[in-house]
Protein backbone atom coordinates (compact mmCIF):
# COMPACT_ATOMS: atom_id res chain seq x y z
CA UNK A 1 0.00 0.00 0.00
CA UNK A 2 1.32 3.62 -0.93
CA UNK A 3 2.00 5.61 2.24
CA UNK A 4 -0.32 9.31 1.79
CA UNK A 5 2.98 10.82 2.68
CA UNK A 6 3.96 10.09 -0.82
CA UNK A 7 0.89 12.07 -2.23
CA UNK A 8 0.82 15.85 -2.51
CA UNK A 9 -2.87 18.01 -2.44
CA UNK A 10 -3.50 20.22 -5.54
CA UNK A 11 -4.26 24.08 -4.52
CA UNK A 12 -7.75 23.09 -3.39
CA UNK A 13 -6.03 20.84 -0.75
CA UNK A 14 -7.26 17.80 -2.27
CA UNK A 15 -5.45 14.95 -2.60
CA UNK A 16 -6.95 13.36 -6.77
CA UNK A 17 -7.93 10.16 -6.63
CA UNK A 18 -6.53 7.40 -9.51
CA UNK A 19 -9.55 8.00 -11.94
CA UNK A 20 -10.44 12.00 -11.12
CA UNK A 21 -10.79 13.50 -14.83
CA UNK A 22 -8.43 16.52 -15.25
CA UNK A 23 -8.48 19.36 -18.53
CA UNK A 24 -5.19 19.40 -19.72
CA UNK A 25 -3.12 21.74 -22.22
CA UNK A 26 -0.30 19.30 -23.38
CA UNK A 27 2.98 21.47 -24.05
CA UNK A 28 6.08 19.27 -25.18
CA UNK A 29 6.76 15.84 -25.98
CA UNK A 30 9.23 13.39 -23.14
CA UNK A 31 10.93 10.54 -23.75
CA UNK A 32 8.95 7.16 -23.72
CA UNK A 33 6.12 8.10 -26.21
CA UNK A 34 4.20 10.22 -23.31
CA UNK A 35 3.24 13.48 -23.38
CA UNK A 36 3.63 16.86 -20.65
CA UNK A 37 0.63 18.95 -19.26
CA UNK A 38 0.37 21.01 -16.16
CA UNK A 39 -2.36 21.03 -13.90
CA UNK A 40 -1.72 24.05 -11.01
CA UNK A 41 1.74 23.95 -11.86
CA UNK A 42 2.73 20.60 -11.24
CA UNK A 43 3.76 17.92 -14.28
CA UNK A 44 1.20 15.24 -15.57
CA UNK A 45 2.62 12.91 -18.15
CA UNK A 46 -0.36 12.21 -20.61
CA UNK A 47 -0.78 8.91 -23.25
CA UNK A 48 -2.59 9.58 -26.66
CA UNK A 49 -2.20 12.58 -27.36
CA UNK A 50 0.22 15.54 -28.77
CA UNK A 51 1.66 19.28 -28.18
CA UNK A 52 -0.60 21.72 -28.73
CA UNK A 53 -4.01 19.79 -27.91
CA UNK A 54 -6.30 20.09 -24.73
CA UNK A 55 -7.42 17.26 -24.19
CA UNK A 56 -9.79 15.53 -20.94
CA UNK A 57 -6.97 12.92 -19.36
CA UNK A 58 -7.90 10.16 -16.22
CA UNK A 59 -5.45 9.87 -14.05
CA UNK A 60 -3.67 6.25 -13.49
CA UNK A 61 -0.78 7.72 -11.10
CA UNK A 62 -0.61 10.48 -8.40
CA UNK A 63 1.53 8.73 -6.02
CA UNK A 64 4.25 10.99 -7.31
CA UNK A 65 5.21 13.80 -5.19
CA UNK A 66 7.07 15.34 -8.78
CA UNK A 67 4.85 14.44 -11.33
CA UNK A 68 1.25 12.33 -12.33
CA UNK A 69 0.66 10.05 -14.90
CA UNK A 70 -2.64 10.06 -16.85
CA UNK A 71 -4.33 8.66 -19.90
CA UNK A 72 -6.37 10.83 -22.89
CA UNK A 73 -10.19 9.75 -22.61
CA UNK A 74 -10.93 12.71 -25.36
CA UNK A 75 -9.90 15.11 -27.22
CA UNK A 76 -11.38 19.22 -26.58
CA UNK A 77 -9.39 20.54 -28.87
CA UNK A 78 -6.75 18.95 -31.33
CA UNK A 79 -3.62 19.62 -32.84
CA UNK A 80 -3.06 20.30 -36.38
CA UNK A 81 -1.02 16.86 -36.80
CA UNK A 82 -3.21 14.76 -35.38
CA UNK A 83 -4.90 11.93 -37.77
CA UNK A 84 -6.86 9.35 -37.75
CA UNK A 85 -4.87 6.39 -36.33
CA UNK A 86 -3.36 4.18 -38.25
CA UNK A 87 -4.84 1.24 -36.23
CA UNK A 88 -7.99 1.17 -34.59
CA UNK A 89 -7.35 -1.78 -32.08
CA UNK A 90 -5.28 1.73 -30.59
CA UNK A 91 -7.32 4.53 -31.42
CA UNK A 92 -8.12 7.48 -29.01
CA UNK A 93 -12.08 5.86 -29.80
CA UNK A 94 -11.60 3.00 -27.54
CA UNK A 95 -11.31 2.79 -23.56
CA UNK A 96 -7.62 3.33 -22.51
CA UNK A 97 -6.96 -0.50 -21.01
CA UNK A 98 -8.67 -1.30 -24.36
CA UNK A 99 -6.18 0.34 -26.44
CA UNK A 100 -3.48 -1.85 -28.14
CA UNK A 101 0.29 -0.96 -27.29
CA UNK A 102 2.94 -0.70 -29.74
CA UNK A 103 1.62 2.52 -31.69
CA UNK A 104 1.73 4.87 -29.67
CA UNK A 105 2.76 8.22 -31.98
CA UNK A 106 0.56 5.91 -34.73
CA UNK A 107 -2.11 9.19 -34.20
CA UNK A 108 0.41 11.52 -35.35
CA UNK A 109 1.59 12.26 -39.19
CA UNK A 110 4.66 10.87 -40.31
CA UNK A 111 6.28 13.90 -40.77
CA UNK A 112 5.67 15.07 -37.22
CA UNK A 113 6.63 11.92 -35.37
CA UNK A 114 9.64 12.90 -36.66
CA UNK A 115 10.27 16.03 -35.39
CA UNK A 116 9.08 14.66 -32.25
CA UNK A 117 11.57 11.97 -32.22
CA UNK A 118 14.19 14.99 -33.02
CA UNK A 119 13.15 17.20 -29.92
CA UNK A 120 13.73 14.12 -27.92
CA UNK A 121 16.89 13.35 -28.76
CA UNK A 122 18.47 16.64 -29.11
CA UNK A 123 17.18 17.79 -25.78
CA UNK A 124 18.49 14.04 -24.32
CA UNK A 125 21.71 15.46 -25.37
CA UNK A 126 21.53 18.74 -24.65
CA UNK A 127 20.26 17.85 -21.13
CA UNK A 128 22.37 14.98 -19.78
CA UNK A 129 25.73 15.43 -22.31
CA UNK A 130 25.74 19.36 -22.73
CA UNK A 131 25.58 18.70 -26.49
CA UNK A 132 24.35 20.77 -29.00
CA UNK A 133 22.98 18.88 -31.81
CA UNK A 134 20.83 19.64 -35.18
CA UNK A 135 20.18 16.19 -35.93
CA UNK A 136 17.53 15.54 -38.13
CA UNK A 137 15.57 11.85 -38.37
CA UNK A 138 15.90 10.30 -41.87
CA UNK A 139 12.94 8.33 -43.30
CA UNK A 140 13.52 4.80 -44.29
CA UNK A 141 12.03 3.41 -47.35
CA UNK A 142 9.60 0.44 -46.46
CA UNK A 143 11.32 -2.69 -47.95
CA UNK A 144 9.95 -5.65 -49.57
CA UNK A 145 6.06 -6.43 -50.37
CA UNK A 146 5.27 -3.01 -48.95
CA UNK A 147 2.36 -0.87 -50.94
CA UNK A 148 3.31 3.12 -51.90
CA UNK A 149 0.57 3.45 -48.97
CA UNK A 150 2.65 1.81 -46.29
CA UNK A 151 5.44 4.28 -47.20
CA UNK A 152 2.82 7.10 -46.84
CA UNK A 153 1.59 6.20 -43.22
CA UNK A 154 4.80 3.90 -41.91
CA UNK A 155 2.91 0.73 -41.74
CA UNK A 156 4.00 -2.61 -43.45
CA UNK A 157 7.52 -2.70 -42.26
CA UNK A 158 7.85 -5.17 -39.25
CA UNK A 159 9.54 -8.85 -40.08
CA UNK A 160 9.11 -9.62 -36.65
CA UNK A 161 6.05 -9.52 -34.31
CA UNK A 162 5.41 -10.84 -30.55
CA UNK A 163 1.71 -12.36 -29.55
CA UNK A 164 1.06 -12.92 -25.99
CA UNK A 165 -1.47 -15.56 -24.65
CA UNK A 166 -4.10 -15.13 -22.24
CA UNK A 167 -5.45 -17.08 -19.89
CA UNK A 168 -8.15 -18.31 -22.43
CA UNK A 169 -5.50 -19.20 -24.95
CA UNK A 170 -6.40 -16.30 -27.26
CA UNK A 171 -3.70 -14.00 -28.54
CA UNK A 172 -2.58 -10.77 -29.19
CA UNK A 173 -0.31 -7.52 -28.27
CA UNK A 174 -0.57 -6.24 -25.07
CA UNK A 175 -2.65 -3.65 -23.97
CA UNK A 176 -0.23 -0.31 -23.82
CA UNK A 177 1.16 -0.25 -20.45
CA UNK A 178 0.10 -3.22 -19.44
CA UNK A 179 -0.08 -7.13 -19.64
CA UNK A 180 -3.19 -7.59 -20.85
CA UNK A 181 -3.72 -9.53 -23.67
CA UNK A 182 -5.66 -7.42 -26.48
CA UNK A 183 -7.66 -8.93 -29.44
CA UNK A 184 -6.80 -7.53 -32.47
CA UNK A 185 -8.44 -8.21 -36.11
CA UNK A 186 -5.21 -6.63 -37.80
CA UNK A 187 -1.52 -6.10 -37.67
CA UNK A 188 -1.36 -2.92 -39.78
CA UNK A 189 2.69 -2.23 -38.46
CA UNK A 190 3.15 -5.69 -39.85
CA UNK A 191 4.65 -7.26 -43.35
CA UNK A 192 2.01 -7.98 -44.95
CA UNK A 193 3.20 -11.76 -45.25
CA UNK A 194 3.32 -11.66 -41.47
CA UNK A 195 -0.05 -10.45 -40.58
CA UNK A 196 -1.34 -13.03 -43.52
CA UNK A 197 0.55 -15.47 -41.13
CA UNK A 198 -0.91 -14.39 -37.46
CA UNK A 199 -3.10 -16.85 -36.15
CA UNK A 200 -4.62 -14.12 -34.60
CA UNK A 201 -8.31 -16.40 -34.63
CA UNK A 202 -6.16 -19.47 -32.88
CA UNK A 203 -5.99 -20.25 -28.97
CA UNK A 204 -2.82 -21.83 -28.10
CA UNK A 205 -3.88 -22.90 -24.20
CA UNK A 206 -0.64 -22.98 -21.86
CA UNK A 207 1.38 -21.35 -24.76
CA UNK A 208 3.78 -18.34 -23.68
CA UNK A 209 3.71 -16.46 -27.02
CA UNK A 210 3.68 -16.74 -30.60
CA UNK A 211 6.17 -15.29 -32.78
CA UNK A 212 5.27 -14.26 -36.46
CA UNK A 213 8.95 -14.18 -38.17
CA UNK A 214 9.24 -13.49 -41.92
CA UNK A 215 13.11 -13.85 -43.19
CA UNK A 216 14.32 -11.92 -46.25
CA UNK A 217 15.01 -15.64 -47.63
CA UNK A 218 12.09 -18.35 -47.56
CA UNK A 219 9.27 -18.88 -45.66
CA UNK A 220 6.99 -16.94 -43.10
CA UNK A 221 7.91 -18.65 -39.69
CA UNK A 222 4.99 -19.27 -36.99
CA UNK A 223 6.84 -20.52 -33.24
CA UNK A 224 4.62 -21.04 -30.54
CA UNK A 225 7.00 -20.75 -27.01
CA UNK A 226 5.58 -22.97 -24.45
CA UNK A 227 5.43 -22.85 -20.69
CA UNK A 228 7.78 -24.75 -18.34
CA UNK A 229 6.06 -26.12 -15.05
CA UNK A 230 6.78 -23.18 -13.27
CA UNK A 231 4.45 -20.76 -15.79
CA UNK A 232 7.79 -19.30 -17.44
CA UNK A 233 8.63 -19.07 -21.30
CA UNK A 234 10.37 -21.69 -22.52
CA UNK A 235 12.97 -21.18 -25.55
CA UNK A 236 11.45 -22.39 -29.15
CA UNK A 237 13.08 -25.09 -30.78
CA UNK A 238 16.15 -23.74 -33.01
CA UNK A 239 15.04 -22.65 -36.25
CA UNK A 240 17.59 -21.68 -38.87
CA UNK A 241 16.84 -18.50 -41.60
CA UNK A 242 18.38 -16.37 -44.03
CA UNK A 243 18.67 -12.63 -44.42
CA UNK A 244 20.10 -10.99 -46.60
CA UNK A 245 22.26 -7.63 -46.40
CA UNK A 246 23.58 -6.28 -49.55
CA UNK A 247 25.70 -9.61 -50.92
CA UNK A 248 25.99 -10.85 -47.67
CA UNK A 249 23.57 -13.82 -46.44
CA UNK A 250 23.45 -14.05 -42.65
CA UNK A 251 22.67 -17.72 -40.79
CA UNK A 252 20.70 -17.06 -37.54
CA UNK A 253 17.79 -18.74 -35.17
CA UNK A 254 14.29 -17.50 -36.25
CA UNK A 255 13.74 -16.38 -32.77
CA UNK A 256 16.87 -14.80 -32.43
CA UNK A 257 17.91 -11.02 -32.45
CA UNK A 258 17.59 -9.56 -36.00
CA UNK A 259 16.80 -6.28 -36.60
CA UNK A 260 12.77 -6.12 -37.19
CA UNK A 261 12.30 -3.12 -40.01
CA UNK A 262 12.57 -4.76 -43.44
CA UNK A 263 15.33 -2.29 -44.04
CA UNK A 264 17.16 -1.72 -40.71
CA UNK A 265 19.85 -4.71 -41.04
CA UNK A 266 20.78 -2.71 -44.62
CA UNK A 267 20.14 0.64 -43.29
CA UNK A 268 22.74 0.56 -39.88
CA UNK A 269 25.15 -1.97 -41.90
CA UNK A 270 25.56 1.40 -44.53
CA UNK A 271 25.89 3.83 -42.00
CA UNK A 272 28.47 2.19 -39.82
CA UNK A 273 30.54 2.15 -43.15
CA UNK A 274 29.94 5.45 -43.72
CA UNK A 275 30.86 6.50 -39.73
CA UNK A 276 34.42 4.95 -40.41
CA UNK A 277 36.88 7.34 -41.90
CA UNK A 278 39.32 5.30 -44.01
CA UNK A 279 42.13 7.70 -43.08
CA UNK A 280 41.52 6.71 -39.35
CA UNK A 281 41.03 3.17 -39.82
CA UNK A 282 43.89 0.23 -39.14
CA UNK A 283 42.69 -2.89 -40.13
CA UNK A 284 45.69 -4.42 -38.18
CA UNK A 285 44.51 -2.62 -35.33
CA UNK A 286 42.60 -4.44 -32.41
CA UNK A 287 39.19 -3.53 -33.67
CA UNK A 288 36.28 -4.35 -31.70
CA UNK A 289 32.13 -4.92 -32.85
CA UNK A 290 30.74 -5.12 -29.16
CA UNK A 291 27.03 -6.88 -28.26
CA UNK A 292 27.93 -8.35 -32.02
CA UNK A 293 24.90 -10.82 -32.14
CA UNK A 294 25.51 -12.26 -35.20
CA UNK A 295 28.10 -10.55 -36.65
CA UNK A 296 26.24 -8.09 -38.98
CA UNK A 297 28.12 -4.84 -37.97
CA UNK A 298 31.32 -6.59 -37.32
CA UNK A 299 30.79 -7.54 -41.57
CA UNK A 300 30.16 -3.90 -42.29
CA UNK A 301 33.83 -3.22 -41.24
CA UNK A 302 34.80 -6.07 -42.75
CA UNK A 303 33.22 -5.68 -46.27
CA UNK A 304 34.26 -2.36 -46.50
CA UNK A 305 37.46 -2.56 -45.70
CA UNK A 306 39.04 -6.38 -46.79
CA UNK A 307 39.25 -9.78 -45.78
CA UNK A 308 41.86 -9.49 -43.85
CA UNK A 309 40.70 -6.72 -41.19
CA UNK A 310 41.57 -7.69 -37.66
CA UNK A 311 37.78 -7.51 -35.36
CA UNK A 312 36.65 -9.45 -32.63
CA UNK A 313 32.96 -9.73 -31.83
CA UNK A 314 31.89 -10.36 -28.40
CA UNK A 315 28.62 -11.06 -27.62
CA UNK A 316 26.95 -13.06 -24.29
CA UNK A 317 24.66 -15.58 -26.56
CA UNK A 318 26.56 -18.37 -27.25
CA UNK A 319 23.98 -19.69 -30.11
CA UNK A 320 24.21 -15.99 -31.56
CA UNK A 321 28.40 -16.46 -31.48
CA UNK A 322 28.50 -19.25 -33.32
CA UNK A 323 26.42 -18.01 -36.42
CA UNK A 324 28.51 -14.63 -35.54
CA UNK A 325 31.80 -17.25 -36.08
CA UNK A 326 29.79 -19.08 -39.09
CA UNK A 327 28.70 -15.59 -40.94
CA UNK A 328 32.28 -14.09 -40.57
CA UNK A 329 34.63 -17.18 -41.54
CA UNK A 330 35.49 -15.51 -44.89
CA UNK A 331 37.63 -13.37 -43.00
CA UNK A 332 40.96 -14.34 -41.56
CA UNK A 333 41.11 -11.58 -39.03
CA UNK A 334 37.55 -11.83 -37.61
CA UNK A 335 37.00 -14.01 -34.64
CA UNK A 336 33.42 -14.29 -32.39
CA UNK A 337 33.75 -14.46 -28.82
CA UNK A 338 31.40 -15.85 -26.21
CA UNK A 339 31.44 -13.32 -23.12
CA UNK A 340 29.29 -10.47 -21.60
CA UNK A 341 31.11 -6.98 -22.65
CA UNK A 342 31.80 -5.47 -19.82
CA UNK A 343 33.87 -8.66 -18.64
CA UNK A 344 35.36 -9.36 -22.01
CA UNK A 345 37.08 -6.01 -21.55
CA UNK A 346 37.93 -6.18 -17.96
CA UNK A 347 40.23 -8.93 -19.38
CA UNK A 348 41.42 -7.07 -21.66
CA UNK A 349 42.18 -4.04 -20.07
CA UNK A 350 43.83 -5.82 -17.27
CA UNK A 351 46.04 -8.51 -19.48
CA UNK A 352 47.30 -6.17 -22.66
CA UNK A 353 50.84 -5.58 -23.03
CA UNK A 354 52.55 -3.21 -24.82
CA UNK A 355 52.14 -4.23 -28.49
CA UNK A 356 48.42 -5.40 -27.61
CA UNK A 357 47.90 -1.89 -25.73
CA UNK A 358 48.93 -0.06 -28.88
CA UNK A 359 46.70 -1.72 -31.33
CA UNK A 360 44.01 -1.03 -28.64
CA UNK A 361 45.05 2.13 -29.25
CA UNK A 362 44.78 2.54 -32.85
CA UNK A 363 41.47 0.28 -32.93
CA UNK A 364 37.78 1.25 -34.08
CA UNK A 365 35.13 -0.08 -31.81
CA UNK A 366 31.51 -0.31 -32.66
CA UNK A 367 29.17 -1.15 -30.46
CA UNK A 368 24.69 -1.86 -30.46
CA UNK A 369 24.38 -2.36 -27.14
CA UNK A 370 20.82 -3.15 -25.31
CA UNK A 371 18.12 -0.83 -24.82
CA UNK A 372 19.71 0.25 -21.83
CA UNK A 373 22.84 1.38 -23.12
CA UNK A 374 26.42 0.60 -22.73
CA UNK A 375 26.66 2.18 -18.72
CA UNK A 376 29.49 3.19 -17.04
CA UNK A 377 31.62 -0.36 -16.72
CA UNK A 378 32.09 -1.03 -19.96
CA UNK A 379 32.36 3.18 -20.80
CA UNK A 380 35.13 3.27 -18.12
CA UNK A 381 36.90 0.05 -19.45
CA UNK A 382 36.65 1.62 -23.22
CA UNK A 383 37.85 4.69 -21.92
CA UNK A 384 41.32 2.90 -20.47
CA UNK A 385 41.51 0.88 -23.55
CA UNK A 386 41.35 4.22 -25.97
CA UNK A 387 40.23 3.27 -28.91
CA UNK A 388 40.33 5.94 -31.70
CA UNK A 389 37.20 5.70 -32.46
CA UNK A 390 33.95 4.39 -31.46
CA UNK A 391 31.14 4.17 -33.71
CA UNK A 392 27.65 3.94 -31.26
CA UNK A 393 24.59 2.26 -32.54
CA UNK A 394 21.76 3.20 -30.03
CA UNK A 395 18.09 2.60 -29.62
CA UNK A 396 17.47 4.72 -26.88
CA UNK A 397 18.10 8.64 -26.88
CA UNK A 398 18.24 8.91 -23.43
CA UNK A 399 20.62 6.25 -22.90
CA UNK A 400 22.77 7.29 -26.02
CA UNK A 401 23.09 10.94 -24.15
CA UNK A 402 24.02 9.82 -20.58
CA UNK A 403 26.68 7.65 -22.47
CA UNK A 404 27.91 10.07 -24.17
CA UNK A 405 28.76 12.13 -20.89
CA UNK A 406 30.58 9.19 -19.55
CA UNK A 407 32.36 9.18 -22.68
CA UNK A 408 32.93 12.58 -22.14
CA UNK A 409 34.91 11.90 -19.15
CA UNK A 410 37.49 9.55 -21.03
CA UNK A 411 38.30 12.56 -23.22
CA UNK A 412 35.85 11.48 -26.07
CA UNK A 413 33.99 14.02 -28.02
CA UNK A 414 30.64 13.34 -29.99
CA UNK A 415 31.87 13.91 -33.80
CA UNK A 416 28.61 12.61 -35.59
CA UNK A 417 25.22 11.67 -35.40
CA UNK A 418 22.62 10.00 -37.74
CA UNK A 419 19.24 8.96 -36.62
CA UNK A 420 16.71 7.30 -38.81
CA UNK A 421 13.26 6.41 -38.31
CA UNK A 422 12.86 2.54 -37.73
CA UNK A 423 9.93 2.33 -35.81
CA UNK A 424 7.22 4.42 -37.63
CA UNK A 425 4.43 4.84 -35.71
CA UNK A 426 6.10 4.40 -32.13
CA UNK A 427 8.43 6.51 -30.26
CA UNK A 428 11.57 4.98 -30.83
CA UNK A 429 14.19 6.16 -32.70
CA UNK A 430 18.04 4.39 -33.55
CA UNK A 431 20.69 6.58 -33.73
CA UNK A 432 24.11 5.92 -35.31
CA UNK A 433 26.96 8.22 -33.07
CA UNK A 434 31.31 8.51 -33.73
CA UNK A 435 32.86 9.52 -30.96
CA UNK A 436 36.53 10.38 -31.08
CA UNK A 437 39.45 11.79 -28.96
Amino acid sequence: MVSSNNIQADSSGQVPEVGTELELDVTNVAHGGIFVARHEGRVVFVSDTLPGERVRARLTDANKKSFWRAETIAVLSAAPERQPHVWSAAAIERAPEDRAGGAEFGHIALGFQRELKRQVLADALQRMAGVESDVTVEAVPVGRNASPGDAMDGTGWRTRIRLHVADDGSIGPYAARSHRVIAVGDLPLAERSVEAAAPLDTRFPGAASVDVVAPSVGDVQVLVAEKDARGKRMPTPRKVIREVVGDREFRLDAAGFWQVHSRAAETLYRAVQDSIDEADFDPRASNLDLYGGVGLLAAAVGDRFGSDVRITSVESDPQATDFAAENLSDWIGARAQTDRVDRYLQGIVRDAGALESGRQQAATVVLDPPRAGAGKAVVDQLGALGPRRIVYVACDPVALARDVALFAGHGYELRALRAFDLFPNTHHVESVAVLSR
